[in-house]
């Protein structure tokens, strides 16, 4: 008897085996740790890399929707008491909406694009 109620990957969609405290499945979880060392990474301050890293690795970015432009995340504060919409090309967090460097939400998105 299945005691685990159907849950599904949520970069796949995919249904999981197994729990998951980030909601993702081996795979997936293999292929955005490979894409969070990427080259492609260089050009943003390594703390935010390190912060943005830690984020997927808590489950802590949940997919929204999707747009015909953007695939839409809310992504969760670093004290965990709010949720900020985010997308690749934009941020509602404080830092994401003033600041002239990429805030860490961001860059755990861009990770996630290029896991795919």
């Amino acid at each position: 008897m299945d005691t685990m109620p159907d849950t599904r990957c949520t970069k796949c969609g995919r249904r999981l085996r197994k729990y998951s405290p980030d909601g993702m499945g081996e795979k997936c979880r293999r292929k955005v740790r490979k894409a969070g060392r990427s080259e492609e990474l260089a050009q943003y301050k390594p703390h935010l890399v390190e912060k943005a890293v830690e984020l997927l690795e808590q489950g802590g970015v949940i997919p929204l929707r999707d747009t015909r432009k953007n695939l839409v995340y809310l992504a969760v504060s670093s004290d965990g008491t709010q949720a900020y919409r985010t997308a690749r090309a934009a941020c509602t967090c404080p830092g994401g909406l003033r600041a002239k460097y990429m805030c860490a939400h961001r860059i755990a998105v861009h990770i996630l694009a290029l896991a795919s």
